[in-house]
């Protein structure tokens, strides 16, 4: 399927134009527009870290629980103190599976040595480990206080998950969503997995929804839940994809699910200290090389469109990016985007590759104790800082974006 869309890359302003809405090249290093410059630079790094920890304050959040509950609570009430418009609940019902298999072996002792095999998502593991499995022991925690955020155990029923939208002033019924997912688990604070790509949402939920900005197109805010179990992402696809594009009522100029051009989910956003070594150890601090990544599924249906979509979000981190680099691969799996992902251009941002990379011990926090707050550092967070100036830049420029001034 690689080799089929190959040629894609070499034609990537014609798929840009037809799949996403207006021309962007590609191929070309972007000039600065001033709009979009304007909006990224009120990314502050002090204000990213701050949602991270008040979010790293409800524990691991996980699904099914009164902390998770709590959390969608304080986003909410976050989202509206922004002034984003239309704020809802999605609501559905989650049902434990039988098997709760991540499909990623346990690692081995062996592990330590070198090792190469298949990984999710089509990917190749090239490395001397792989990603821990979760945590379930609440005795694992070494801090007191986290260990209590975290007692209750989940119950099956209802979840819902929280999204605002930025209506489009010219075409209000075409929409660009950008989402993280906000649950966790692993008896922890759940900063890196995934406090980080929720703050990203809502810094970029706060900054397009400020007085004087407005957007041809629309821009949907979502914050899924059930992410590590399976199921937020996929009850939204169920629900609403068949109401894309429908004006309701007729007539009105609304239109309550825009048509999807493009989803760019966010997970993960701040880990990048390279491969394990030798001894199993990854290193403490950030890596020189660290880079933000974007990925899209080769194996999927939207794929031409999918790739466009995030050579786009490369480009946008060429012009606007201030320390990181991105890199964009075809392996995106084990994250919301995936539900979208024949349905519509989708693709994932990171810290590293899902499969080859962390799915390789790269990152050896996810869903362990130690993902807390106090782990990580300014190197850290300033990595996901570049991951919303390349989203934010990118999606500025895709749905048109314009500043009073």
């Amino acid at each position: 399927m690689l080799n089929r869309i190959r040629p894609g890359i070499f034609v990537l302003s014609v798929i840009a134009t037809t799949a996403l809405g207006q021309p962007l090249a590609g191929q070309q290093r972007a000039a600065r527009n001033a709009n979009v410059q304007a909006l990224t630079s009120q990314l502050e790094l002090a204000r990213y870290k701050s949602t991270i920890e008040a979010l790293s304050r409800f524990g691991d959040r996980r699904q099914g629980t009164q902390r998770n509950r709590d959390a969608v609570d304080w986003i909410e009430a976050q989202l509206r103190s922004y002034g984003c418009a239309g704020i809802e609940r999605l609501t559905y019902q989650y049902m434990t599976p039988r098997s709760s298999s991540t499909g990623e072996p346990a690692p081995t002792p062996a592990d330590a040595g070198s090792f190469k095999g298949s990984g999710p998502g089509g990917s190749e593991i090239f490395g001397r480990g792989r990603r821990p499995t979760v945590n379930r022991d609440l005795m694992a925690q070494p801090d007191p206080k986290i260990r209590a955020l975290n007692q209750e155990e989940p119950v099956d029923g209802e979840r819902q998950e929280v999204y605002c939208t930025k209506v489009g002033t010219v075409k209000p019924d075409e929409m660009y969503i950008v989402s993280g997912h906000m649950d966790g688990h692993g008896v922890n604070q759940a900063s890196n997995d995934d406090a980080s790509g929720t703050a990203l949402v809502m810094e970029l939920a706060r900054i397009f929804s400020a007085p004087g900005v407005r957007t041809d197109r629309s821009i949907r805010f979502v914050l899924w839940n059930n992410e590590e179990t399976g199921g937020g992402a996929a009850a939204y696809v169920r629900q609403r994809a068949s109401r894309q594009g429908i004006e309701d009522p007729p007539g009105s100029g609304r239109y309550p699910e825009p048509r999807w051009l493009g989803i760019i989910q966010h997970d993960m956003m701040l880990f990048d200290h390279g491969a394990p070594g030798p001894d199993g150890r990854v290193s403490p601090t950030q890596r020189r090389e660290a880079d933000v990544n974007i990925e899209f599924q080769a194996n999927s249906k939207m794929a031409k469109e999918s790739m466009a979509l995030a050579f786009a979000l490369k480009a946008a981190n060429e012009a606007y990016a201030t320390d990181y680099p991105a890199a964009v691969g075809p392996h995106m799996t084990n994250t919301d985007s995936n539900a979208f992902m024949d349905v519509a251009p989708a693709i994932s941002v990171r810290e590293a590759e899902r499969g080859s990379e962390i799915g390789g011990g790269w990152d050896p926090h996810g869903h362990t104790p130690s993902d807390v707050f106090t782990t990580y550092d300014d190197a850290d967070f300033r990595l996901g800082v570049n991951a919303a100036q390349t989203t934010l830049s990118a999606v500025a420029e895709l749905a048109g974006a314009q500043v009073s001034r």
